[in-house]
């Protein structure tokens, strides 16, 4: 997966260099958002009848660096931790908690401006990346933990307040699949999952 994420990438570097000489450059600008919002996670491992062992949905909070190589794109890095509580879902009944957990989630990508309709200050954006979920379970007296490979896209928009101060709305979706093995040492029923965080935060420019 990451020798096809790194060949994407150096593919799209490719595709973007003309159009960035053109665009004549200027010098990186920086960027830092402390960030909090909600994640709905996917099931871990999936049972019968629509029945599954998840984290519970949880507050997320997390700071994302961002590196501006001209107007429209922009290097990002994340880092993120919500302490969600281990639960077994079944339609209809909802979740049983049956344990603590804790998730750090950490990425980088490429974002992609758009820009702005009219006067207003704001710019529309997507993004894309990879990285990985770190998941540590405590079942009672029992503890483990797992780390997966996760892609993730996401899109927003930036709302400029200031010429160093903004709002940063993103919904970001984590794509993985659960490394049973790692936690368990048997290669249950794990899919590839969807894990879903929307949050908000404020943009300080350095």
């Amino acid at each position: 997966m990451l020798k096809h994420f790194l060949l994407a990438s150096a593919a799209a570097s490719a595709l973007f260099a003309s159009p960035l000489a053109a665009q004549g450059r200027s010098a990186p600008t920086i960027g830092l958002t402390p960030y909090a919002g909600y994640m709905k996670f996917g099931n871990i491992i999936s049972g019968p009848l629509g029945t599954g062992l998840r984290n519970a949905g949880s507050a997320v909070y997390g700071g994302e660096l961002s590196l501006g190589l001209t107007r429209n794109i922009a290097l990002v890095g994340n880092l993120a931790y919500s302490r969600p509580g281990l639960e077994i879902g079944a339609p209809l009944v909802g979740g049983l908690s049956v344990g603590e957990s804790s998730v750090w989630l950490y990425d980088a990508g490429l974002r992609l401006s758009l820009p702005g309709a009219g006067a207003l200050p704001i710019a529309p954006f997507i993004q894309g990346g990879a990285g990985g979920v770190r998941q540590k379970f405590d079942l009672g007296p029992l503890s483990t933990h797992s780390t997966s490979f996760a892609y993730n896209v996401g899109a927003g928009a930036d709302v400029a307040l200031s010429r160093r101060l903004g709002l940063e709305l993103m919904v970001k979706d984590y794509i993985g699949k659960f490394d049973t093995r790692e936690a368990t040492g048997m290669n249950l029923d794990s899919k590839t999952t969807h894990n879903w965080a929307v949050s908000g935060g404020l943009r300080l420019g350095l």
